[in-house]
């Protein structure tokens, strides 16, 4: 009987593991290159957190800035930077880059 419960504990870990990575936030892509951002629109889903990866290619660094999100965080040069965003309410945030402001624009759509 004991090594039927502890086959029957591996199999509720085995169960609990896969529940908890299909709930894993989804990951948004976000690319800095020559003072822009690719893509200016990112399209998310409403009510779900996720999270913003956010690649600098250019040789100076960036800060991502959301006064609608109120997020400010400076991404390096040649780095990679993961943000946790909080689920949004449908509708549009927008963001810049502000060391590059007049050429570094986007959005996030939530729907």
């Amino acid at each position: 009987m004991g090594r039927s419960l502890t086959a029957l504990g591996l199999c509720i870990v085995a169960v609990g593991g896969v529940a908890h990575a299909a709930d894993a936030p989804a990951e948004i892509p976000l690319v800095i290159e020559q003072h822009r951002f690719q893509s200016e629109e990112l399209r998310v889903k409403s009510g779900a957190p996720f999270v913003l990866v956010i690649t600098n290619r250019d040789g100076s660094p960036e800060e991502f800035e959301s006064k609608d999100l109120r997020i400010e965080k400076v991404i390096p040069a040649g780095k990679t930077v993961r943000l946790r965003m909080p689920a949004l309410k449908p509708g549009t945030y927008g963001f810049v880059g502000e060391y590059h402001e007049k050429t570094a624009k986007g959005r996030i759509v939530a729907e």
